[in-house]
């Protein structure tokens, strides 16, 4: 069965009309004649939103209890057993209720695309997970709902609805998104034109990202070469010398122009391994292009031009910055140089930005040996000296007497010139030419090639004998350079491999793109099979080209091992750089190995925690359990017996023993789970503005009658809380210190303001916690000091730890004044958003009312309020109709 395509409205804001997008494309559909149904819409009594629901198969919603309250959600079941050709599907970071197959609605959608069910869905930009930080940053407001980012990048199609702030601020003030009364609030926070302006933002550049992705993958796919300036990509060609930093600003101010600019640093070292670039200078100059938010990379190329400009072309670049020649002027007689080579060839679709700098014309500069492996340019002037230069030498000497020992010396200056130009060989056919010469025009008898005076024929031989010593001299001189060079720009490549590794940059997929763009391969993939016989398959892949399925198919084959080998597709490299290659395959082995091994010990350490904690679990209620249920069990006994006729006393004696121990199992149960809650990350707290005094009152259900002292003026701010969860928080932390302080000393709860935040300090004079203890109290299943059995399984204080946490609070232990412990609860302030904070004197402290406790176990005992798994946003859930002042803008991915 072929899987669904999923095409996601993504929202650059709250009321920007997703919902309304999402029911118009149906509607197109279904006049089409594709089978659309709803799966789920929310219109908000939208009145157009809501009339687009109509002429649309709705699927009944399911009903499920949150909070006391019946809610509706989307029946998963009654869609896949109506199975229409496209389902829509609103909110697709929704949070489902308690009892649900799937605790996301997103999950319920990738049911669906399994089932080959097409999903119409929306999103809004606040919720992707990756942008949570960013978000709140900016509003100030946590999204609690949140879709993994990869569950969008895998829609067939994202669709960007788009509107300006002022239009979605008139929008707004229209009454088209809010109910009137909460306009006001709206505009003057989550509304206002900073934040919609930043969020906006952040959607047309996240589906821009997606686009540029999608579009990498069709040019690698259809293998188009030609540059297309979609985005402006600025490549700085770096030559390793002091210039470089200068180049790298300039480009960095050319991406800045543009929305979405990408800076890109390239070094191109020979592929014969010549450089004369600084290492240090190279380190520095990837820093900086780091820092300024651009890439840097080093790539190995035959000729640098040629390297630098497929690299351009490879990135899609739209401009070259490149710096002004350090040759000086007489070098020029060997070449253009790299930046007019590179300006002629680029072509009409790359600009080149040729910038000066302080190092023009000055020279290299730079300590390094001359090239070692011979260009062709270097051959023939090497063979032009060689050879035509005593041709020349002797016209010049004929208008001129120097004597044979001086003609002698000048023939062997053109003798070493050949040899260092054009290596041995020109060198010993320059030996070999002057020595003729010289005999034919320069020793008697003239014009002959006699030789009379034996000393001259000795001459003669000395200078041949001469000039081949100087040229093998110089010509291994040469070949030593060369290889030092190479063994230089090796330890250089090495040098960056061992800094990615140290800086953290251990992807399989970054390292395989940094092999492809080094060697300038098309693509690099890494294969391997589980035997001899079992087929390859790719561990990783970068580049584009054809896939490589077997090692035989790549250009290049490096094995790692028996059943490993990195595979390269493009052009066959010399056989110098497999030395290297064989280094980055090595490392690309032990990246694997290492994501794997990593992915192990993950799985092995959750394996381990959950070993622990059902091990603590069975140590800690193997008889916190058994003693409730075996009073239980006796007093149902009791009852049930037929032998013994119990008076009314007994039998409500009997009744109370049992709804005793039916408490202390609700109550070491209720935190095992809250516990299990956490550990699982599925609590989700319903954030709202809320009085203490209104909260903790309702903790000490569990706790006797005159055992705490409340201090909590009514002056104090609101704080922003789940008042469920504060309320277990609070229960806990209270029967705790109850159950821990001296008989006759009341426990002391006082709350006071402090900057933007509510403190609330749970004081008791009991022994009190050493330091080394007072964060291990909080860990689960601890029982400090002698705590007898039966007082609980240790989990009390990190339930409430835990609640506190997800609520924005902290809780903290500190030693109280004079002997016993204080529990420090602190909690944000909603007057700090929203409000100034009421002063006035505070009451006295008032005695509690409290009913006694069942038991004097630190798990609450009053029922708890079940936290929501849907977070509270400060804005309105997402869409609206476009009834005025503008449409919504769409683009499309």
């Amino acid at each position: 069965m072929a899987r669904g395509r999923l095409r996601i409205h993504l929202g650059a804001a709250p009321g920007v009309g997703k919902t309304y997008a999402m029911l118009a494309e149906a509607h197109r559909r279904a006049e089409r004649g594709t089978d659309c149904v709803i799966a789920f819409a929310q219109p908000h009594g939208r009145p157009r939103t809501e009339a687009l629901l109509e002429g649309l198969e709705q699927i009944p919603y399911g009903e499920a209890e949150h909070r006391g309250t019946v809610v509706t959600e989307m029946d998963l079941d009654a869609v896949l057993a109506r199975r229409p050709q496209v389902a829509l599907v609103d909110e697709l970071a929704h949070t489902n209720a308690r009892g649900s197959r799937n605790a996301k609605r997103w999950q319920d959608v990738e049911e669906l695309l399994a089932a080959g069910i097409d999903v119409l869905s929306t999103v809004n930009i606040q919720h992707l997970e990756s942008l949570g930080d960013v978000v709140e940053s900016i509003t100030g407001v946590r999204e609690r709902e949140t879709v993994p980012d990869e569950v969008v990048r895998r829609a067939d199609q994202v669709e960007l609805v788009d509107m300006t702030p002022e239009a979605l601020r008139r929008r707004m003030a229209h009454g088209n998104i809010h109910q009137p009364d909460k306009v006001d609030a709206a505009l003057s926070n989550y509304f206002r034109p900073g934040n919609l302006t930043a969020l906006r933002e952040l959607a047309l550049l996240w589906v821009a990202d997606r686009v540029d992705a999608h579009l990498q993958r069709y040019r690698s796919e259809h293998e188009v070469s030609a540059i297309w300036g979609s985005r402006e990509r600025i490549v700085v060609g770096l030559t390793g010398g002091p210039e470089g930093r200068t180049l790298i600003r300039r480009a960095a101010r050319l991406a800045e122009k543009g929305a979405g600019g990408e800076l890109l640093a390239v070094y191109i070292s020979r592929s014969d391994g010549l450089t004369a670039a600084s290492p240090k200078e190279l380190a520095e100059q990837r820093t900086l292009a780091e820092d300024l938010g651009g890439s840097f990379h080093h790539v190995v190329g035959e000729d640098i031009p040629a390297a630098l400009l497929a690299f351009a072309r490879g990135a899609n670049a739209t401009q070259l910055v490149l710096g002004s020649s350090r040759r000086r002027a007489w070098q020029y007689v060997f070449g253009p140089g790299v930046g007019a080579t590179v300006a002629r060839d680029s072509g009409p679709d790359l600009d080149v930005h040729i910038v000066t700098h302080e190092e023009v014309a000055k020279g290299r500069g730079l300590p390094g040996a001359r090239g070692a492996r011979l260009g062709g340019s270097r051959l023939a002037w090497g063979w032009a000296v060689g050879v035509g230069g005593p041709a020349a030498l002797s016209v010049l000497l004929s208008a001129v007497d120097l004597g044979l020992a001086n003609n002698m010396l000048l023939f062997l200056t053109l003798t070493v010139a050949a040899a260092l130009l054009g290596g041995l060989l020109p060198a010993l056919a320059s030996a070999a030419a002057g020595s003729l010469l010289l005999n034919y025009f320069y020793t008697p008898p003239l014009y002959t090639w006699t030789i009379a005076n034996p000393k001259n024929i000795i001459a003669i031989v000395i200078f041949i004998a001469v000039g081949a010593s100087v040229a093998s001299v110089v010509d291994l001189a040469a070949r030593r350079t060369h290889q030092a060079a190479r063994l230089r720009a090796e330890s250089e490549i090495l040098s960056f491999l061992a800094g990615n590794v140290l800086r953290g940059e251990t992807g399989l997929e970054e390292l395989l793109e940094r092999v492809r763009e080094t060697f300038g391969m098309e693509s690099a993939a890494l294969l391997e099979r589980a035997g001899d016989v079992e087929p390859w398959t790719c561990a990783g892949r970068a580049g584009r080209g054809r896939p490589v399925e077997r090692p035989e198919d790549a250009d290049v084959e490096v094995p790692v091992g028996d059943h490993l080998a990195l595979a390269l597709t493009g052009r066959v490299p010399p056989a110098e750089d497999r030395r290297v290659l064989g280094a980055f395959a090595a490392q690309a082995a032990v990246v694997l190995d290492r994501r794997r091994l990593r992915e192990q010990a993950d799985r092995a350490l959750a394996l381990a925690e959950g070993n622990r904690i059902r091990t603590a679990l069975l140590a800690a209620v193997s008889h916190d359990l058994r003693t409730p249920l075996a009073g239980i069990k006796a007093a149902v006994s009791s009852l049930r017996s037929e032998d013994v006729d119990w008076s009314p006393e007994d039998r409500a004696e009997l009744l109370e023993g049992i709804e005793d121990g039916a408490d202390r199992l609700d109550h070491l149960v209720g935190n095992l789970l809250d516990m299990s809650r956490l550990r699982t990350g599925t609590v989700t707290p319903l954030i709202r503005e809320i009085d203490l005094d209104e909260v903790v009152p309702m903790a000490l259900g569990g706790v006797p009658e005159g055992s705490v002292v409340l201090d909590v003026p009514e002056a104090l701010p609101m704080v922003a809380v789940d008042p469920g969860l504060l309320e277990r928080a609070m229960a806990n932390v209270i029967e705790n210190a109850v159950t821990h302080g001296p008989p006759g000393r009341p426990v002391l709860v006082a709350a006071s303001a402090l900057a933007d935040r509510v403190e609330v300090r749970v004081v008791d004079r009991g022994p009190g916690v050493p330091d080394d203890a007072k964060d291990r109290i909080f860990e689960p299943f601890q029982r400090h000091g002698d705590a007898p059995r039966g007082a609980g399984v240790g989990l009390g204080l990190a339930v409430a730890r835990g609640f506190a946490e997800a609520m924005g609070g902290t809780l903290t232990a500190e030693d109280t004044p004079g002997g016993g412990l204080t529990m420090a609860l602190t909690l944000r302030a909603a007057g700090a958003l929203h409000e100034p904070a009421r002063t006035a004197a505070p009451p006295a402290p008032r005695a509690s009312s409290a009913a006694p406790a069942p038991s004097a176990s630190p798990a609450p005992s009053a029922p708890p309020t079940e936290p929501t798994e849907r977070a509270e946003r400060a804005e309105t859930p997402d869409p609206v109709d476009p009834a005025s002042p503008a449409e919504p803008e769409r683009q499309s991915s």
